[in-house]
């Protein structure tokens, strides 16, 4: 009956009124008949729904934490939040879900959450360890689909130990292709262990053919890249991360072109300073914070936090310091919701909340095991996550 009436209307009505409606109700109306199934499941819709208008009270926070259970097991779970209001408590959309295939050991602090890129989420557990110990999931909060990718194929030569030290999650628009990447480093293993007898690696994994390769010609001068929780980020058709050479620097790799470069980091930022970094997208512009080094003792006149703005991108002169903030007690950013609220984590593991219009702090009571905590602030999509060499599972 729903699909006779629908024939009343032209088709593009029908598309411009179901793009209106919340994805919920969209999944839904997936069952009301065949062509309507086919219209939600091709590409033009979902480009459709995934270019529509949208505004920041779209955006839904994906909030994941980890909780001790008993020695050394954890349970790691994310919340799907919102508020009507900045002033409001923040609310559940839906229910709690588990974190897909991340074990539950003390590796919880290690989580590392990609994106959204297009609506799409990497869930990854490892950092510098063997590549096999890392997993990773691809996952998209708006369906529950998700899946378990395989594992890169890439070894390491007798007497070598290989290591993964930066990772990154991205679209590359010139081939129209999901990749993620990973920057391995092969070292000599003990007694040849060495930093002279390193060499860099780059595999690329590709969404459409779910296979792995390695990128030819790869520079071997590379800054040493480090991890924190607020520190790889997907933008500009450009993934991020922080490297040190004689001095902090932001590397970028295109997901086209699959080259490097560096960004320079503020002439005030440096690897002397007691500080760490997080990038995060701010009224779409890169912005860069810096923070007390977790643990180190406060001095209030000195150790501020500050929030930098590029103004042009790829501009290393385009740095403007947009915020100086009183020291606060924290283990790192998390992500900025509504381009003025600043998510944090503290040291013992507690969600607050910075209002970069008014100052105010705020504990949100919302907390985990101490240095677990992710945000990752997202808009829905109807994204799909093809089935590969292992099946695409959707979690009700």
């Amino acid at each position: 009956m729903a699909e006779g009436i629908t024939y009343k209307f032209p088709k593009d009505v029908v598309i411009y009124i179901i793009l209106k409606l919340p994805i919920k109700s969209v999944l839904q109306f997936k069952c009301v008949s065949k062509s309507w199934y086919t219209l939600m499941q091709s590409s033009i819709f979902i480009n459709l729904h995934l270019n529509r208008t949208t505004t920041a009270d779209d955006e839904i926070i994906l909030f994941k934490r980890s909780f001790k259970e008993e020695a050394n097991q954890f349970r790691s779970i994310m919340s799907f939040l919102s508020s009507c209001d900045d002033n409001d408590d923040f609310y559940h959309v839906s229910p709690d879900l588990d974190v897909p295939y991340l074990t539950t050991t003390t590796s919880c602090v290690f989580h590392r959450f990609m994106g959204p890129c297009r609506g799409l989420i990497v869930l990854c557990r490892g950092l510098i360890v063997l590549m096999d110990k890392v997993t990773t999931v691809l996952f998209n909060p708006s369906t529950r689909n998700y899946r378990l990718l395989k594992p890169s194929p890439f070894g390491s030569p007798l007497g070598f130990h290989r290591s993964i030290n930066g990772l990154a999650f991205g679209f590359d628009k010139i081939a129209n292709k999901y990749k993620i990447v990973r920057l391995a480093e092969v070292r000599g293993e003990p007694p040849f262990y060495c930093f002279t007898t390193r060499e860099w690696r780059v595999e690329v994994y590709e969404l459409s053919t779910d296979s792995w390769r390695e990128v030819d010609d790869v520079d071997q001068q590379l800054p040493y890249v480090h991890w924190n929780p607020c520190a790889e980020l997907f933008y500009k058709g450009t993934s991020h991360w922080f490297g040190n050479t004689n001095t902090v620097v932001i590397l970028c790799f295109d997901m086209s072109t699959e080259t490097f470069r560096n960004i320079k980091m503020p002439d005030t930022c440096h690897s002397k300073d007691r500080k760490c970094y997080g990038l995060v997208v701010m009224k779409d512009s890169l912005t860069l914070i810096c923070y007390p080094y977790p643990g180190c003792e406060i001095y209030p006149a000195i150790d501020f936090m500050e929030i930098w703005v590029m103004k042009e991108y790829g501009v290393n002169e385009s740095w403007s310091k947009k915020y100086t903030i009183t020291p606060l007690a924290i283990e790192s950013p998390l992500a900025i919701w509504k381009e003025h609220i600043l998510f944090l984590q503290s040291i013992s593991g507690h969600l607050i909340s910075y209002d970069l219009n008014s100052d105010e702090v705020k504990e949100l009571g919302l907390h985990g095991w101490p240095e677990s905590l992710r945000v990752t602030i997202y808009k829905e999509s109807l994204t799909l996550i093809l089935k590969g060499s292992e099946h695409c599972i959707e979690v009700q």
